[in-house]
């Protein structure tokens, strides 16, 4: 079963609008879970325009379900996760000041760097993943870097499934292969909606989990939370 792991910046982002505490981001993390959700996801940055490091502390004190952690790897983000000890760490080649996340690691560039914060994350017990993309070349890289997982980056996916869906997956599918007969574990996130999850999880060999966020709180403003993330958990099969 993949499992679904909930990223609650955006109840953050809409927190930090007005100031104060509304809405709770623990409280919604905790009725997530309530509802359902196999996970939490948090994305730190440095400027905490929607995680802050509080949040950080007070989710992996009050939850017991797997809490994974995303963010570059600068030295205040590793010692925040070694800290916190979560289940897993999700490094993203994002600089400080992007608003998202928009690509994955060049493994082959960035090869020293992510070999040694991995090995760092391992000595702390912490599962770590490497945000890519769908080249072969790379997902090689990640597994001689050390990494337990790759989470695919499926931005181009949802862009291109409306027009051809058979097209847009089909990179990824080979990545997804490809990966598994290395020994790489396999997340995936970025984009993905009640339109075009199904037919991904459907369709990629080996998904563990993956993590969303945006489509996911902007359709439980319609739905409802708990229906939100029981039809997100039907499109993974569950249910």
């Amino acid at each position: 079963m993949t499992k679904l792991s909930v990223n609650v910046n955006k109840f953050a982002t809409l927190r930090n609008a007005r100031g104060g505490d509304n809405p709770n981001v623990l409280q919604a993390a905790q009725k997530c879970i309530a509802f359902g959700a196999d996970g939490i996801t948090v994305h730190p940055r440095p400027d905490e325009r929607h995680i802050r490091t509080f949040d950080v502390y007070e989710i992996a004190a009050a939850i017991e379900v797997e809490f994974n952690i995303e963010g570059y790897p600068s030295e205040d983000f590793l010692r925040l996760v070694e800290e916190v000890r979560p289940a897993q760490c999700t490094l993203v080649p994002d600089p400080p000041d992007v608003l998202t996340s928009h690509a994955g690691w060049d493994t082959l560039r960035h090869r020293a760097l992510l070999q040694e914060v991995v090995a760092r994350l391992k000595q702390n017990n912490i599962r770590t993943s490497l945000f890519m993309e769908t080249d072969p070349a790379k997902i090689e890289a990640a597994k001689a870097i050390g990494t337990d997982r790759i989470e695919l980056y499926t931005e181009p996916y949802a862009a291109n499934y409306a027009k051809n869906r058979q097209q847009a997956i089909s990179p990824f599918i080979a990545a997804a292969k490809f990966a598994r007969e290395l020994g790489l574990e396999l997340n995936a996130g970025h984009d993905l909606s009640l339109e075009n999850l199904a037919y991904f999880q459907q369709n990629i060999p080996g998904l563990l989990e993956v993590s969303i966020g945006h489509a996911l709180v902007c359709d439980a403003l319609y739905l409802g939370l708990q229906e939100t993330i029981r039809r997100y958990q039907a499109c993974l099969g569950k249910g």
